[in-house]
């Protein structure tokens, strides 16, 4: 009975279909567009003809973690099904959008809404008619077709799923965590091959949050004393304090922290602003649309508070918003948060994203599903900030003791259409020159920093060769070398690091489960990512630019508040130092975004600036030119060039340890470093002039960059 219903609807659709090819297509404003989108559905899906959707199984879902196949009745609530758009479609808007942040073109910030997106550059409405038929005939229930045309929100049960998709949802248990997934690429009727890009997820596996515990760490040479970094610090070290000065400060803006929490306490927020100065902000907490108010989600609240303290520290005046969607059962949901803020209109034109995934482990439809909700906001003025990672170039051994699967980045961060921000540490404690960036005592707002203070990238393992030069050892690979010493082993397996890479597994299906292989391929290199120093690798590259980020490896890192003990929190009484502390490239994002708070400010950019990158590129082009800047070196400190945007950070490495075969150059001994080579040392990633993948374009002077005449 169920096949015979769903080839009777499938003949309606396809009737629909044929009635509608006759109709006349309208056209648009934009110079770059000519008609709407033609029907690319042209016969009627049918289950007994089906396509893989290929790279959309977790790694997890192996038989050693198989517990079994879930009762079919299990409902699973809003799944999201990925549309493409038509491939001239597509193109069309890659030619709009490159006019929108281009000066003296017509359509030079001409924003679109999400509607035009759908309109003008999504699939057919036809298509989209034939697609959710389909999923009606198959039992589920649609509960919304976005407006940009790309995403389909439905829900069913476990065995809908089967039947429509041609796999299994089955219990899973990996580390003792009991999880769902699906055991196979999930297939889809061939005749929407050319439109549907796949089920987004159907399996509970969640990204990971970017920030690290403050922790303590022991050098033959460098002391115990900690200069812990606060907003004031924070202002002083970036050149903020003249903007505030300057009374730009983000009036008028509004920054979005897109979570799947919120905050554990708004007193924690209250108390932050108060005790360093901060004057008093709008701050609220949002569930667009119809999305469930996820509540108070302990360890991912500490997450939500950190974000929203250092946004507001570096745009004190800027409207924070909390952006936040309840997980579902197979979405995350801040994903559904973003496409929802999309959907309700004139959403707030900055974002950051401070959660991440491997592009290998997420999979490519929901890979491109990050891409293609980025892409919409850019189109409509958004910026988009996503932390790059704290893993090293190891995204897929996020949070382990050694890297095991090779190189490979975030899938979160490495789409065309977002900052990705990276993460450095300080260099003084390394140079021995700590009294002369930092003062013996604070400020009536906890301010001890006295200048612009030298950066490397932030890296906490042994593979580190600044932590093995100062700890007596010439190298960090080989028997003798630092990573297997009983001081490296003991303190110093970590993969705690900034992120950066080439996007490797953004298409395709990984051989090898979690690593670089098979038919996996990177998101190729956007035009604007053209500067001294970026590889000619045909691939989108990460970071795009850094900030600090560090942990207290070098006696540096972040203070905030968060009371949730349970959490890693703290007290917030007394004196900050006893407060909790932690870094991680979730601080480097938001602030990154409160940066450009300021410069929408200050540029009366008040449609937005969409993704920023382009000018970001061709600032840093022009300050590096054709052999990078020896004014702007940031290993000059406190001599730095005074007219620099950027500081190109050239000494040290985000290199990790590792174990196993991948990428993992290991002569003797137990453990290697990761490394583009695995017959000789060549460290993922060191720094070098100009751009490089362990900090990008490098760190910056707000000042500078707010009143470039490029924007």
């Amino acid at each position: 009975m169920r096949c015979h219903g769903s080839q009777r609807a499938a003949k309606l659709v396809l009737t629909v279909l044929a009635l509608g090819f006759a109709s006349a297509y309208s056209t648009n404003s934009h110079a770059t567009i000519g008609v709407l989108s033609k029907p690319q559905i042209t016969q009627a899906p049918s289950n007994s003809n089906r396509v893989a959707v290929q790279g959309n199984v977790s790694p997890f879902a192996i038989a050693a973690n198989d517990r079994g196949r879930v009762d079919d009745a299990t409902q699973i609530d809003h799944m999201l099904l990925l549309l493409k758009r038509p491939a001239d479609r597509e193109a069309a808007l890659q030619a709009l959008m490159q006019q929108q942040t281009t000066k003296g073109s017509p359509n030079y910030h001409q924003w679109l809404t999400n509607a035009q997106l759908g309109e003008e550059y999504g699939p057919s409405q036809m298509d989209i008619d034939a697609i959710t038929g389909w999923l009606k005939s198959q039992g589920f229930t649609v509960n919304k077709v976005y407006e940009n045309g790309t995403m389909v929100d439905f829900s069913g049960s476990a065995g809908q799923v089967h039947s429509a998709f041609a796999t299994e949802i089955h219990h899973l248990n990996v580390n003792g965590e009991n999880h769902i997934g699906n055991m196979s690429d999930p297939q889809i009727p061939a005749a929407f091959a050319g439109v549907v890009g796949g089920v987004v997820s159907l399996n509970d596996f969640r990204p990971h949050t970017n920030f690290k515990q403050h922790a303590d760490y022991t050098f033959t040479s460098s002391g115990s004393t900690y200069y812990a970094v606060t907003p004031a610090d924070l202002a002083k070290i970036y050149n903020l304090t003249s903007l505030f000065s300057a009374g730009v400060e983000g009036s008028g803006q509004t920054i979005a922290l897109i979570e799947d929490t919120n905050v554990y306490s708004t007193s924690d927020i209250t108390t932050f602003r108060s005790t360093f100065g901060l004057p008093t902000a709008s701050f609220s907490q949002v569930h667009p649309e119809s999305c469930t108010n996820p509540g108070d989600v302990t360890g991912n609240d500490g997450e939500a508070e950190l974000d929203v303290e250092y946004a507001g520290a570096a745009a004190p005046a800027a409207t924070l918003e909390l952006v936040s969607c309840k997980d579902t059962t197979t979405t995350f949901g801040g994903l559904i948060a973003m496409e929802d803020l999309l959907e309700a209109g004139s959403p707030p034109l900055i974002w950051s994203v401070s959660y991440g995934e491997c592009e290998a482990e997420n999979g490519a439809t929901q890979n491109a599903a990050y891409s293609s909700t980025y892409e919409s906001a850019a189109a409509e003025g958004v910026s988009v900030f996503v932390s790059s990672g704290d893993e090293g170039a190891a995204s897929c051994d996020a949070d382990k003791t050694n890297a095991t699967h090779g190189i490979g980045v975030s899938g979160f961060a490495s789409t065309p259409y977002n900052v990705a921000v990276g993460g450095t540490d300080f260099g003084d404690a390394y140079a021995g020159t700590s009294s002369t960036y930092w003062s013996s005592t604070n400020s009536s707002t906890y301010e001890s920093a006295l200048s612009y203070i030298p950066e490397i990238p932030w890296n906490d393992s042994c593979a580190s060769k600044l932590i093995a030069t100062i700890e007596g050892y010439s190298t960090t690979y080989g028997t003798s070398g630092f990573c297997n010493s009983s001081t490296g082993k003991a303190d110093f397996l970590t993969t705690a690091s900034g992120s950066g890479g080439p996007s490797g597994c953004a298409t395709g299906k990984a051989s090898t489960s979690g690593v670089v292989s098979g038919t996996c391929a990177g998101w190729p290199k956007p035009s604007w990512q053209s500067v001294y120093g970026n590889p000619s690798d045909g691939v989108r590259d990460i970071p795009d630019v850094s900030l600090f980020a560090a942990n207290g490896v070098w006696g540096h890192y972040y203070v905030y508040c968060y009371t949730n003990t349970a959490g890693g929190g703290a007290a917030c009484t007394g004196a900050p130092s006893g407060w909790a502390g932690a870094g991680g490239t979730s601080f480097a994002s938001p602030i990154m975004a409160g940066i450009q708070a300021l410069v929408n400010q200050h540029n009366n950019l008040s449609s937005g600036a969409g993704n920023p990158n382009p000018i970001y590129y061709a600032i840093a082009s022009n300050e590096y030119g054709t052999s990078g800047s020896a004014t702007c070196n940031s290993s000059n400190g406190n001599t730095v060039g005074s007219s620099c945007i950027f500081y190109d950070i050239t000494q040290g490495d985000m290199d990790v340890n590792c174990t196993g075969t991948h990428s993992c150059y290991k002569p003797s001994g137990t453990y290697g470093v990761l490394s583009t080579s695995t017959s000789s040392y060549a460290p993922a990633y060191g720094t070098g002039t100009g751009w490089d993948f362990a900090t990008g374009i490098g760190s910056l002077n707000a000042y500078n960059l707010v009143y470039a005449s490029n924007w």
